[in-house]
Order: structure tokens, then sequence, then C-alpha cells
């Protein structure tokens, strides 16, 4: 009873740990298609061509982004279930002395969960602000090529407000950069966090296994702290009788 139980909570962890696999390749896919999509429109918006070729290129990535989008928040909630699943198997588990080892890893894996899911809602809303702005820039831009093939008259305010439009336009492209060197950043963060976080489990699992080496370690500490002092009063000692000698 005891070995089926604890082969349910293995293949829980290795579903989980798939799962969280999974959507990490996702959420970084997704988020250079968020950086791509920016990137193309800024090129697109500088163009002197027709409007076909970005609304092209604007559909295909809006499809690729929504399907995109479905796939992760369909991995997202797999991986919520699985989580209820394994909250439910520690709630349930009938050996007391492992409870807090399966609470420790079951919070692991919810932690991760909350930090994938706000990762994605991050980059899905950053993905729809940038496409809201575009959509207006692109609109703004017809009208301003209706208005100067429709009339001749004040050429000069035109030009004016072109230039104006191209400063807005190079504004927008070096905050775009900033924003991806900013989740460029964000993504090698993660991932130490990540790697920290293995680390330390792995610590606390060697930790649980073996006592007698975390009695050994800490009694090791107390003799070097011990030793510390003795060292300190030594020198302290020596120093007030090298002082007494050299004022007499």
């Amino acid at each position: 009873m005891a070995a089926g139980t604890s082969n349910y909570w293995e293949d829980l962890r290795k579903q989980a740990r798939q799962l969280e696999n999974e959507l990490d390749l996702k959420l970084v896919s997704f988020s250079k298609l968020c950086t791509s999509y920016s990137h193309s429109s800024a090129r697109d918006g500088r163009r002197d061509s027709s409007d076909t070729t970005p609304l092209l290129n604007g559909s295909s990535q809006d499809r690729m982004f929504e399907t995109m989008a479905i796939e992760i928040e369909q991995l997202l909630a797999r991986l919520t279930g699985v989580n209820d699943k394994m909250a439910e198997y520690t709630n349930s588990a009938g050996v007391p002395s492992l409870n807090a080892a399966l609470m420790h890893t079951l919070q692991r894996h919810r932690d991760i969960l909350q930090d994938y899911t706000h990762e994605f809602h991050k980059t899905k809303a950053n993905f729809m602000a940038i496409r809201e702005r575009e959509n207006l820039m692109g609109s703004v831009r017809k009208d301003i090529e209706s208005y100067k093939s429709g009339s001749g008259i004040n050429n000069r305010r035109t030009e004016l407000f072109l230039k104006e439009h191209d400063h807005l336009r190079n504004s927008d492209r070096l905050i775009e950069e900033t924003i991806s060197i900013a989740m460029a950043t964000k993504e090698n963060m993660t991932s130490q966090r990540g790697m920290l976080k293995s680390i330390h489990s792995k610590m606390n699992t060697l930790a649980n296994r073996f006592p007698a080496v975390n009695s050994l370690i800490q009694r090791i500490n107390l003799r070097k702290r011990r030793d510390s002092l003795i060292l300190g009063g030594v020198i302290g000692i020596c120093t007030i009788l090298l002082l007494l000698y050299a004022f007499h």
C-alpha cells in the first residue's frame, strides 16, 4: 500500500516537472514572438510601400499569438490540476513524518506555477499593448498619407507633422528596445532563481536524509566560532601587553 501511494506521488511529480518544462519552452517562444512583433511593426511603419504586406504579417503573427496563448493556458490548467492532486495526496498521506517534505515539494511546484502564470499574463498584456499602439499608429499614418495625397495645401504644416510623427516612432522604437532588454534580463534572473531553488531543495533533502552530517556541520561551526573567540582574546591580550611595554 505504501509502495503504491509512493509511486502515485512520484508520478504526480513527474507530470508536474514535464508540464513545467513544456511551459518554460512555450513562454520563451511567446516572449520572442512579442519582441519580434514589435520589431517587425516598427520596420513596416518605416516602409513606403503599400499596406498589404504589413497587414499579412500582422495577421499571421496575430494567429500565432492566439494559438500560443491557448496552448499556454491549457498547460497552466493541466499543471494546476496536477498541483491540486498533489495537495489532496499530502492531506490524505498516512505517514506523518513525510508530510513536511511533501508540503515543501508541493509549495515549490506552486511557486513555479505562480511565476509562470504571472509571466504569461504580463507578456500577453505587453503584446496586446504593442498591437493596439501599432493599430493606432497605422491609422494615424493612413490619415496623414490621405491628407498629403488629397490636398497640396499647407505642405509646410504637413511636413512638420510628419517629422513629429517620425520622432514619435523613434521614441517608440527606443522604448521597445529597452523593454526587450528588460525582458531578456528577467528571463536570465528567472533561470538563475530556478537554479538557486533547485540547489536549496537538494541541500534540504541531503540534510533531511543525513541528520548526522547536519549535526556534524553544526558542531564544526560551533568549534570554529569558539576558536575565533579564543584567538581574538589572545590577540587582544598580546596587544595590551605590547602597549604597556611600549609606554614603559
